[in-house]
């Protein structure tokens, strides 16, 4: 261990995070971290983004990493601000999302005094991160730095919490950085040879395999995006994904069945439940992908990779479960492949079954007259920018699915969303951080009124720092999927889900010193689009699209995966209370 000159803690820290490659940091201060910030002040770096809310910074910083594959760093002050980014810690852990958050304390003797602005940050962070820290000892404070990192980054990715109070950051110490980390903390990145050699064999004999894929080849890196590529090609297998997993196959190929799950294609439930190979890949069996349990593909194999071990059997008994990085994992497994001479087993009739439920057209739709489908909004926007190749953040809703739905991603990196938590608020900081990790990138965050207003302020941070985000709102009125389940659920009682006293959106746009633009009618969306386009600058769009349109197909809660409703005429009557349960 290097022992350099003494200094304060505040400024080993940012030692540490310049050793590390961090550029940019999200933040907001606070009197418990104002010796962090005037040693950032001190520098020129590490870049701060002053956002508007401490939730947002987090959002933002996953936004970051999600687009670029670096880890965001946030650093927020005690109590209030700690408790004000839990929200975002919770989602970042839900996606697997690798940031570190690093937060203010009251100084240690005060700890448990119950001082102003305390709260016992690590305990309310345990359960919500993949680990966290409360520094004491300010010698130790670098190493916790670097092992904080590594812990994010490794593995399956996740947010780590680094607690500093604030004698430590003033203290002086010497810089000291381990070069082993923490004994406790494994990892195994490459498959056990046995199963993958047995994973081989049995993908050489399915005759109706398919490829279910996750975000989990996303977050091991592009590499993996690639060799799926190749394993597709080389077995001729059928891929689908996970909402999280959108951009890993590119949904240009014949073999793309499209999302499956709750709000997913038609042709791709069917393909799960029909097949008589199952390979997940990085995915988890979430219970939006499943539909009920006991119905869910009931007769295949089930091969599942995944470097957490804790996944494998958790939801899904899995016939073969591989612990490992999927990047490792489909190297060797293709490996084996090739070196075995195995060729694809022919699929024709496998391949006809699947385009006889492709006939089905689950994702049609018919625009006529002037007011406009969120579904045709977001076709138009994705014909009007695919050769772009935009990144895409959402915020929480039916705008959500849609988007998901109709905008077809063909690389990794440009879908940024909040699946597991179902963030609303997520979309716009999101947005923010891809913008400020891709500078010249086209970043729109695809919204509705009722979750863009969650962090609107956000609105201002863009200004300040120059980014000329886009945000195209799907405006219905109504807190959308809310809307949806109630009327399916709880026979259209919208209770509290009309989105009364709506602000002027243009107007508020225009407030913020972005540009606004409002589109009323299907005559002006091409237009709308363009103009959002071709400006150089932060501009809001307020779509105004059918009020009362539903997102389909959907899986009833409670229902099997197979039990789709592909239209409105396949409601038919109000869910049970088992189903209630399950919404």
């Amino acid at each position: 261990m290097a022992v350099n000159e003494q200094k304060t803690g505040a400024e080993n820290l940012i030692q540490a995070l310049t050793e590390l490659g961090v550029d940019t940091v999200f933040g907001y201060p606070g009197g418990a971290v104002l010796p962090i910030y005037d040693a950032l002040f001190q520098q020129s770096v590490i870049k701060h983004i002053l956002v508007r809310h401490e939730q947002a910074a987090v959002h933002a910083a996953e936004g970051y990493a999600r687009s670029t594959g670096k880890p965001g760093v946030v650093l927020v002050t005690s109590g209030p601000g700690a408790t004000n980014a839990v929200t975002g810690i919770t989602d970042a852990l839900l996606d697997s999302i690798p940031i570190v958050v690093l937060t203010g304390q009251v100084a240690t003797h005060l700890i448990g005094s119950d001082a102003f602005q305390e709260c016992d940050t690590v305990g309310i962070t345990r359960h919500c991160s993949k680990h966290n820290y409360l520094v004491k000892d300010p010698e130790r404070l670098a190493d916790i730095v670097h092992e904080a990192f590594h812990i994010a980054t490794s593995g399956r990715p996740g947010p780590v919490v680094i607690d500093i109070p604030k004698d430590v950051q003033v203290a002086r110490a010497g810089y000291r950085k381990r070069s082993a980390l923490h004994n406790g903390y494994k990892l195994q990145l490459k498959g056990e040879l046995k199963d993958i050699e047995a994973a081989v064999e049995m993908l050489a004999k399915a005759e109706r395999p398919i490829l279910y894929t996750g975000g989990g080849v996303i977050n091991s890196g592009n590499g993996a995006s690639q060799l799926l590529r190749e394993l597709a090609r080389v077995t001729g297998a059928p891929v689908t994904s996970t909402l999280m997993g959108l951009g890993a196959f590119p949904a240009a190929s014949p073999q793309w069945l499209g999302m499956l799950g709750m709000h997913g294609t038609y042709e791709a439930n069917m393909a799960m439940n029909e097949c008589d190979l199952m390979l997940c890949i990085g995915a988890r069996f979430d219970d939006r992908v499943t539909g009920r349990l006991d119905a869910f593909s009931p007769n295949s194999k089930k091969i599942h990779i995944d470097i957490d071990r804790s996944s494998i059997n958790k939801n899904v008994k899995a016939d073969l479960g591989i612990i490992g990085d999927v990047g490792h994992v489909l190297e060797d497994l293709l490996k084996i492949w090739k070196a075995r001479a195995h060729k694809a087993v022919d699929q024709k009739a496998w391949f006809a079954k699947i385009d006889e439920w492709r006939k089905k057209e689950s994702l049609g739709f018919k625009q006529t007259g002037k007011e406009i489908l969120p579904q045709y909004a977001i076709q138009r926007l994705y014909e009007a920018t695919k050769a772009k190749a935009p990144i895409i953040s959402t915020e929480v809703g039916q705008h959500q699915m849609w988007a998901a739905q109709h905008f077809h991603f063909e690389s990794p990196r440009k879908w940024l969303t909040s699946g597991g938590l179902g963030t609303m608020g997520y979309g716009l900081p999101a947005a923010i951080g891809a913008q400020l990790g891709n500078p010249k990138s086209l970043v729109i965050d695809i919204a509705g009124e009722a979750s863009i207003l969650m962090n609107i302020q956000e609105m201002s941070t863009a200004v300040q720092y120059r980014l000329p985000v886009k945000v195209f709102v799907l405006n219905n009125e109504y807190m959308g999927m809310v809307r949806q389940w109630q009327q399916l659920t709880y026979e259209s009682r919208y209770a509290e889900s009309y989105s009364e006293a709506l602000p002027d959106f243009v107007k508020l746009a225009e407030a913020y010193g972005w540009k606004g633009i409002r589109i009323e009618d299907v005559d002006g969306l091409d237009a709308g689009i363009a103009e959002m386009i071709a400006y150089d600058g932060p501009v809001f769009v307020d779509c105004r699209v059918a009020k009362l349109e539903n997102c389909f197909p959907m899986i009833p809660s409670g229902a099997a995966h197979t039990e789709m409703l592909l239209n409105p005429s396949d409601v038919k009557g109000e869910l049970d209370e088992d189903a209630q349960a399950l919404v």
